[in-house]
């Protein structure tokens, strides 16, 4: 194949694994047909490839690097800052995913507007749309400076011409689905195209020290459209989560080298763009029932935020003979190990009854320190008894039927205070941690038994 200048391979779409014929199962990842057939060009043996490294690039002992404030560069869009850990690196290459009409290149057109009004110099390059489109939605945000310009170009070749040109220190590429470059013979969105122009994203951001943000178009399942070797390239993942007809948004970091990815930024769509929700506890509970059975609130971690999340559960009898089992918002596995634990521990017969369980305001938690809410609101439902709206819980339940400590309770204890709740159901191991807390009412249980008898 060495001395054709043209043929086919075969790419796995989850790895990016390459073959010179289709394969039933990828070799690389184990995935199931999931290789496609692409025109490739062959380069010519023996031909020399630069790759554009410093002509000083000799090693350095770590103690000489020195790390200076202005590495990292704020965009005073602080649940962003949050979420990329504290701002953006400088020669860092951020993709950002999420539904279409979620609100990635909003978020984006903001960051430049922020850092164009600090002096900053920022390229917006699009491959979907015109100048004129661009400056509509840019006048639906705001005013802009003249340090934000604007380019209409896919080709790849051209793009890095230009940024070396320009050198502006802020780049952002809408989207990487639509780049192309000519030696790639394969059509713009495909999986040669896509991992070839990152690629030479990555090298333009590592060497020339701009900070790119790359938009990724994401599949039905909810991934970034392309090879997933893509996601192993760039320096950090975000994805925009949340229901795009609902006002609010959630900025999660999937992958991050400079900082944790366990942090989340909440977001409010309005007329104006994406504005930031500072109190997300307080945001996610408006609207919350009184004296209705099956609701609770309870306290998830996301990194280092408290948020007050409340759920709701449904328990009724079922009118088929296999009852009906639903969670929304979190894991339906988890759901139904701790109605197994509930119907061994404490003899509830749910066999023959349906149970739904919903995270209010459209969430998605993991955290096994709601398993104690999810608990309650089921027993609550089931026993058609409200539980107290003042009173939030946390804890994990283990299948003996234990409650377990969880981390950060103090500070799960002193946002549920901060919101006006006055009683906090959590695992007993974890009352010497928190402490007294003024205006508190602390009450410790061990088992899902002593947390029945607090309803």
């Amino acid at each position: 194949m060495a001395g054709k200048k043209s043929g086919t391979i075969f790419f796995c779409q989850e790895c990016g694994y390459e073959s010179g014929k289709w394969l039933g199962q990828c070799p690389g990842c184990r995935a199931w047909n999931s290789f496609v057939e692409e025109p490739v060009k062959v380069t010519a043996k023996g031909k020399r490839v630069t790759t554009g490294l410093r002509e000083d690039s000799t090693p350095l002992p770590i103690s000489q690097i020195d790390l200076k404030e202005e590495d990292r560069l704020t965009t005073d869009i602080a649940e962003l800052d949050r979420v990329l850990g504290g701002g953006i690196v400088a020669g860092s290459l951020t993709l950002v995913g999420g539904d279409p009409g979620i609100g990635k290149s909003t978020l984006l057109l903001q960051v430049c507007q922020r850092l164009a009004a600090k002096q900053v110099s920022v390229l917006y390059i699009s491959g979907e749309e015109s100048l004129r489109q661009i400056k509509l939605r840019a006048e639906r945000i705001g005013q802009f400076d003249d340090h934000l310009q604007l380019l209409c170009e896919t080709d790849l070749d051209t793009i890095d011409a230009v940024v070396r040109d320009k050198k502006p220190q802020v780049v952002v590429i809408d989207s990487i689905q639509t780049m192309f470059r000519q030696e790639i013979s394969a059509a713009p969105g495909s999986v040669s195209q896509v991992r070839e122009s990152t690629a030479v994203l990555m090298q333009l951001a590592k060497v020339q020290g701009v900070s790119i943000f790359i938009v990724g178009h994401v599949t039905k399942e909810g991934t970034v459209a392309g090879p997933r070797v893509l996601e192993h390239m760039v320096d950090t993942v975000l994805y925009f989560e949340g229901d795009r007809h609902a006002s609010y948004r959630i900025l999660r970091g999937v992958k991050n080298r400079f900082g944790a990815t366990n942090e989340i930024g909440v977001f409010e769509m309005q007329e104006k763009g994406l504005v930031e929700v500072a109190n997300p506890s307080e945001y996610m509970l408006t609207g919350r029932p009184e004296d209705a059975s099956g609701s609770v609130v309870v306290c998830s971690m996301e990194g280092t935020r408290p948020i007050l999340i409340e759920i709701q559960a449904l328990v009724c009898s079922t009118n088929f003979g296999i009852p009906r089992r639903q969670a929304t918002g979190t894991d339906f596995n988890r759901m139904n190990l701790l109605m197994a634990v509930l119907e061994k521990r404490l003899g509830m017969q749910l066999a023959g009854c349906d149970a739904y369980v919903n995270i209010a305001g459209g969430m998605r938690i993991m955290e096994p320190a709601i398993d104690l809410g999810i608990v309650l609101a089921i027993i609550s439902s089931h026993r058609n008894l409200p539980l107290d709206p003042k009173m939030l819980c946390f804890g994990e339940i283990g299948l003996s039927g234990e409650v377990r400590a969880v981390s950060m309770a103090k500070q799960r204890v002193m946002e549920a205070k901060k919101l006006g709740f006055t009683t906090c159901i959590l695992p007993e191991v974890c009352l010497k941690d928190v402490g007294q807390v003024e205006g508190m009412r602390l009450i410790g249980v061990a088992s899902v038994m002593d947390a029945m008898q607090c309803i």
